[in-house]
């Protein structure tokens, strides 16, 4: 029997090498993609290193995984909130040029040129499925604390994209399911900063969340795509 085939790009993350893990204990056959090299736990798996903020490395990934087949589940478990000197805005008087550019080439302009170049990729004979993680702070029905400005709209303009890709990629592939998951608050290096206001019951371990996911993954209809679900099964409203 052939082995499904799944990519992870983001790997390197905490949340990519769970998802990783678990599909390589699954016995699918698992591509994984980073900047960074793989962990340890996940690397006996293939890899191809890529720059999310180059669009030709982004290419030339997807030319070396199209020369290995096309893929039942196409992930995208990157994403960043913060940086060493740069932390998520309390007011719109902290707001940064560069920042603001640093989290949307990653958070949204990364992975909309990852769509450009993998959905291509994703099987037509069977129902195949791309992922973006996204965040409940992207929907702007629910914002109700504000702040956070650069990451907030760089999900939300993510949410307007998987809608949009949706939309036009059932035309040509109608057993396709586009759509984004809220991981919740996952304890990671995104998340260290701001776990103090997190409650235990509220902070998942990324094999924990991930098992979340894969649950919904899973079980995703065709009325969903083009739609952002929560780990818990949940539609998050734009």
């Amino acid at each position: 029997m052939t082995k499904e085939k799944v990519i992870i790009i983001g790997s390197s993350g905490a949340i990519g090498e769970a998802f990783a893990q678990h599909y390589m204990q699954h016995d699918y056959d698992v591509l994984c993609l980073s900047r960074g090299e793989p962990p340890k736990a996940i690397s006996s798996l293939q890899h191809i290193n890529f720059d999310l903020e180059n669009e030709d490395s982004i290419a030339n990934a997807a030319a070396h995984a199209q020369s290995l087949g096309s893929y039942d589940k196409i992930i995208i478990a990157t994403g960043v909130l913060h940086a060493e000197d740069s932390f998520p805005e309390k007011t719109f008087k902290q707001l940064d040029q560069k920042f603001f550019q640093k989290i949307f080439n990653i958070n949204t302009i990364g992975p909309a040129l990852i769509a450009k170049y993998f959905l291509p990729l994703l099987k037509r004979d069977v129902i195949s499925k791309f992922v973006f993680l996204s965040a409940r702070v992207g929907s702007i029905s629910d914002n109700r604390l504000g702040g956070w400005h650069a990451y907030r709209s760089s999900k939300a303009a993510l949410n307007m994209l998987i809608k949009n890709f949706a939309i036009e990629v059932q035309r040509t592939n109608p057993n396709a399911r586009i759509f984004g998951m809220h991981p919740g608050t996952v304890d990671s290096k995104l998340s260290k900063p701001f776990q103090k206001n997190v409650s235990d019951k509220k902070l998942f371990q990324p094999t924990f969340a991930v098992q979340q996911m894969i649950k919904v993954i899973e079980e995703v209809r065709e009325s969903d795509t083009g739609k952002v679900l929560a780990y818990d099964g949940s539609i998050i409203e734009s």
